[in-house]
């Protein structure tokens, strides 16, 4: 894949997708010779996601968070409707997810990923489940939605299909790059 350079402006195609009823799988089990524990932030300091967003986010341009303004962001942490899971293991975040109840009726998988050592060790299933299971846990959920794009991990949009989520809409976006990135798939 060719280099992209900071300053450069980019077009990618975004992937909206939905779950219109709850999975029939159970919770999962942790890969085999994993440990991991799932906590749920209380209220959590707008610094936390940062840092998590950005050490799962920084190979694949995700900076709109960071234009976020600080108020709207702090509300919406703090928001009883909103929950941030980060996934530890071996003492330090190795992932997350951010669930958001807001809008009556549906959960909305704002955010989700791992941080890049971790990639590829089993956690990634493990995680999305338990993402879309807590998301469902809370009554009154009718839908669930997430969105991907062609600037995240190439498996992103496969996976949320392989457990259930399928493609309602998807429109090409652009942005100007904050940093060099090399993509892993192809933009368009």
């Amino acid at each position: 894949m060719p280099a992209h350079r900071a300053g450069e402006r980019v077009d990618y195609r975004v992937t909206w997708l939905e779950m219109a009823a709850r999975p029939r799988f159970d919770w999962p089990k942790l890969p085999v010779g994993r440990e991991a524990l799932l906590l749920r932030a209380e209220a959590p300091p707008r610094w936390y996601l940062l840092s998590l967003y950005d050490s799962v986010g920084r190979d694949h341009a995700w900076t709109d968070l960071h234009n976020a303004p600080t108020e709207e962001l702090e509300a919406w942490l703090a928001d009883p409707d909103v929950a941030l899971f980060t996934l530890m293991g071996q003492g330090w975040p190795q992932g997350f997810f951010l669930l958001d109840w807001r809008t009556k009726g549906i959960c909305d998988l704002a955010y989700f990923g791992l941080v890049p050592e971790v990639v590829g060790r089993g956690l990634g299933s493990w995680l999305l489940q338990s993402a879309i299971l807590s998301g469902w846990a809370r009554e009154g959920v009718a839908k669930m939605t997430v969105n991907t794009c062609t600037l995240d991990h190439p498996r992103a949009l496969i996976q949320y299909q392989r457990f259930g989520f399928a493609p309602v809409r998807t429109e090409v976006h652009s942005r100007v790059l904050q940093r060099d990135h090399v993509f892993q798939q192809p933009l368009l």
